[in-house]
């Protein structure tokens, strides 16, 4: 038997009387403290009293079997570690294996000889303590390794003093650098408002002026054609009169008729005057789109329905929508949804939309260019909703190429460009960015998830609360 201080415990669980009463008397007599068991629940309950080196576990018994014992001791943290022997007349290679699965360390059939089983409890016994042991080695062998980590840690925290002091030098010249970068920063976006505000007042001006130099002649045009058909009408029915009471007209009058081809004529003036409406209607809902796009002749604040901004917006950019040599026609869906007014700068919210809209229509072009072949409709989505608490979103997608992840992360910076040079200034996304943040408390981001295919800008605004001027 193993040399120990105390006799070494085994708990003998088995509901065969005289299997425990033999097996108790041997280990005895070897020097073994022997605690047993009938069943499974019993034995469950001694090891939390009395924790044994080794278990000689019986599989068939009332209860729970052998198997569900020995699955609860490995489940148990503290019990984990005990070696368990099955005991059992079940010899077949399946029970052994399943036994052998659930943690035991041996199995012994039955019958068995006391002599085998005193050997493998010897056996199990020793790498019990060997592990045990090696367990203890360890231990020791963390500790030491955790105070020489300690003393290196005292020897780097003296050459981090050391550091220290070199590096209190250098962040005093990082600093000072800091403070001068941070200048040029705040002075270059001061240049971005100045060149944002003339650009919006000069643009404003401008279309102010073009709106109303086109609205008066127009206004004249559009009032007149109403009466002009009147008296095209009146004319007709006056000749059609006189060829009804005088069907035999002088030579000169027949002459006359048939140049002028007086019956084409009759059925054409009325649709010549149509078109005219038509086209006099056409220049005002633009003159009107100008005007919505500057609001220079309204409040600077004013509550507004974004979607007369948005589809201002698009009036303007109509020509470039249109179908070109190089590509088709760039179709704009839109999905509005039942928006309240929104209190805001409508002015500078049109110039977000015009080059957030600028942008997309450039990045459809060049995808077009580059792949002439492509089958995708390009197309322009244009989402809007109201989320709680008083905001509202509008989302700007296209299925263009997309933005690179390196561009992404400097999109919104002043002077940022992939565009040539002199078709880009870098400010368009740096000024929306502002305008929506800054000057309406709102919130400009690109999205970069999977539901959009290739770029998608989305704007979210409150209703009512606006930062101050």
């Amino acid at each position: 038997m193993l040399a120990t201080s105390e006799p070494q415990g085994i708990l003998i669980v088995d509901d065969n009387p005289t299997n425990l009463e033999v097996l108790s008397e041997a280990l005895i007599h070897e020097g073994f403290q022997v605690a047993v068991a009938i069943d499974g629940e019993s034995a469950l309950e001694q090891v939390i009293y009395h924790r044994p080196e080794l278990i000689l576990l019986d599989v068939m018994m009332p209860g729970i079997d052998g198997f569900e014992t020995c699955q609860r001791l490995k489940s148990n943290p503290d019990t984990v570690d005990i070696p368990i022997i099955f005991m059992t007349a079940l010899a077949d290679t399946e029970n052994k294996v399943s036994g052998l699965s659930l943690g035991a360390v041996d199995y012994i059939t039955k019958p068995f000889q006391h002599e085998e089983v005193l050997a493998r409890v010897r056996v199990h016994l020793k790498l019990q303590n060997l592990a045990q042991t090696l367990k203890t080695q360890n231990c020791l062998l963390k500790d030491e390794i955790e105070r020489r980590e300690v003393v290196e840690q005292k020897l780097v925290d003296v050459n981090q003093d050391l550091e220290s002091l070199n590096q209190k030098l250098e962040d005093r010249v990082i600093e000072r650098t800091q403070e001068l970068s941070e200048a040029l920063q705040t002075l270059k976006q001061t240049q971005v408002q100045l060149i944002q505000q003339e650009k919006l007042s000069a643009l404003g001006q401008m279309v102010a002026g073009i709106a109303h130099e086109i609205n008066n002649p127009v206004n004249f045009i559009h009032g007149n054609i109403t009466h002009a058909e009147e008296y095209s009408e009146d004319l007709v029915k006056l000749l059609r009169l006189y060829q009804l009471h005088y069907p035999e007209p002088v030579s000169e009058i027949v002459r006359e008729l048939q140049a002028i081809d007086f019956e084409f004529l009759a059925k054409d003036l009325p649709k010549l005057i149509q078109s005219m409406q038509v086209g006099t209607d056409r220049i005002r809902d633009i003159v009107l789109s100008l005007r919505n796009f500057s609001r220079l002749d309204e409040a600077e604040v004013k509550s507004v329905n974004i979607h007369e901004g948005i589809n201002s917006t698009l009036m303007i950019l109509g020509s470039r929508l249109k179908a070109q040599p190089h590509r088709e026609e760039i179709v704009i869906v839109k999905r509005y949804s039942l928006l309240p007014h929104v209190k805001c700068f409508p002015g500078q919210l049109n110039q977000v939309f015009m080059n957030i809209l600028s942008n997309a229509i450039d990045a459809l072009e060049e995808k077009m260019e580059a792949d002439p072949s492509s089958m995708l409709q390009p197309t322009v989505t244009i989402e809007t909703r109201v989320l709680p608490s008083s905001w509202v979103q509008i989302r700007i997608s296209d299925n263009g190429p997309g933005i690179p992840l390196a561009v992404q992360q400097r999109i919104f910076d002043p002077f940022f460009t992939t565009k040539p040079i002199g078709k880009g200034t870098g400010l368009g996304m740096s000024i929306s960015y502002q305008i929506v943040t800054e000057r309406h408390g709102g919130k400009l981001h690109l999205d970069t998830g999977t539901q959009c295919s290739g770029t998608c800008f989305t704007i979210e605004l409150p209703t009512e609360q606006l930062l101050d001027d």
